[in-house]
């Protein structure tokens, strides 16, 4: 196995895909409704929905399980004897477990051993993660918990904090000493929803005339993410048009709320604070092309911005970044410049939410 890491190489890929389309069609009836990662017809939305159900529920205190360096730290055998159960093709079996033994071969030639984990980057590493983590499913059923588990980041939805905290310990122990995995013990806990980051998202539930209600947001930690690559793809030193920096962003923005398309009419507000900021970072680059004050007083006057504006604007003696939000580039450049021009959040998720809802989203349990 070429690897920088555990990532396969290119003939290690072709074998796990062929190995994948033997056993997926064997183990995935077998998986629990509420795993929800790597699976067909089923995704980080259906995970959301499902749990967004259970605080609707009152179930409002979650068990937050994270599992530290799972894919690290796989046990082999007990992995091969869960595949051996289903799978009665001893050469799928040999044929796993040479994957799994493989050594790594480092950049620089160094091999080494492998003695526990699954490769990682391969088409079949997810359904091993999910053939192992099936046992967990099973314990949580089997106790009558309400779940939702994406890889190896499981949520447990109980009703009262003495709850989640038994529930905690019980199934850290059982996760210990049964299945030999560790929980990642900074970044799991027994949380409000408020206080939960779930692939990307967080819930916020509030009780009203017609019941619970929750609404869905993305995560701070999405947010800061979003703003960090907006940096990046918005650079002071930017030399290119402002239409090729623009058609950069629409284009992630497009992928972005593709997958934040479930956050509900609350999240909007904010949305829109994240449009304004990344329409200011783009005045910024304006201001800064234009290189001198005089320059830029010439502009915002081609603009129909008044005298006094541009050259309190151009000549204020701040920086791009304040510029970009004076007065002056703001009617010089104003929201409703950049339509058509660039991508909105606002804008994309509310059509979204006037076009029918994707059958990803509708579960039935």
């Amino acid at each position: 196995m070429q690897s920088d890491g555990t990532v396969p190489n290119i003939v290690d890929r072709t074998v796990q895909q062929a190995l994948l389309q033997v056993m997926e069609p064997i183990f995935e009836p077998t998986f629990h409704p509420s795993s929800h990662g790597f699976r067909p017809r089923r995704g980080a939305h259906t995970a959301i929905a499902e749990a967004t159900g259970y605080l609707k529920d009152g179930y409002q205190t979650v068990v937050d399980l994270d599992l530290a360096k799972f894919f690290d730290r796989v046990h082999h055998q007990r992995l091969l004897a869960r595949i051996a159960e289903r799978v009665k093709d001893p050469r799928i079996v040999a044929l796993v477990r040479l994957m799994l033994k493989a050594a790594v071969i480092m950049p620089d030639g160094t091999k080494i051993a492998v003695q526990e984990g699954t490769p990682q980057g391969g088409p079949l590493s997810p359904l091993l993660s999910n053939i192992v983590l099936h046992e967990l499913d099973g314990e949580l059923a089997r106790r009558g918990l309400r779940f939702v588990r994406y890889a190896d980041d499981c949520n447990i939805f109980v009703r009262s904090e003495r709850a989640g905290k038994r529930v905690m310990t019980s199934i850290r122990g059982f996760l210990e000493t049964r299945m030999r995995l560790q929980v990642n013990e900074e970044k799991s806990g027994v949380r409000p929803p408020d206080e939960v980051q779930f692939l990307g998202f967080s819930f916020r539930c509030t009780r009203g005339e017609e019941g619970d209600q929750v609404a869905v947001f993305p995560s701070g930690k999405a947010e800061r993410r979003l703003r960090r690559t907006m940096r990046e793809m918005t650079p002071p030193n930017w030399g290119r048009s402002i239409t090729s920096c623009m058609e950069g962003i629409s284009r992630y923005l497009t992928g972005w709320i593709s997958h934040f398309r479930l956050c509900t009419p609350e999240a909007v507000q904010g949305l829109c604070v994240l449009d304004a900021h990344i329409r200011r970072r783009v005045r910024a680059i304006i201001v800064r092309q234009k290189k001198r004050p005089r320059f830029l007083y010439r502009h915002l006057k081609a603009k129909g911005v008044s005298l006094r504006a541009a050259a309190s604007c151009a000549y204020c003696g701040k920086g791009a970044w304040v510029k970009s939000n004076r007065p002056a580039m703001t009617k010089a450049y104003p929201p409703s410049w950049f339509d058509g021009r660039m991508a909105s959040l606002k804008a994309m998720w509310n059509g979204l939410h006037q076009a029918q809802v994707s059958t990803q989203l509708v579960l039935e349990f």
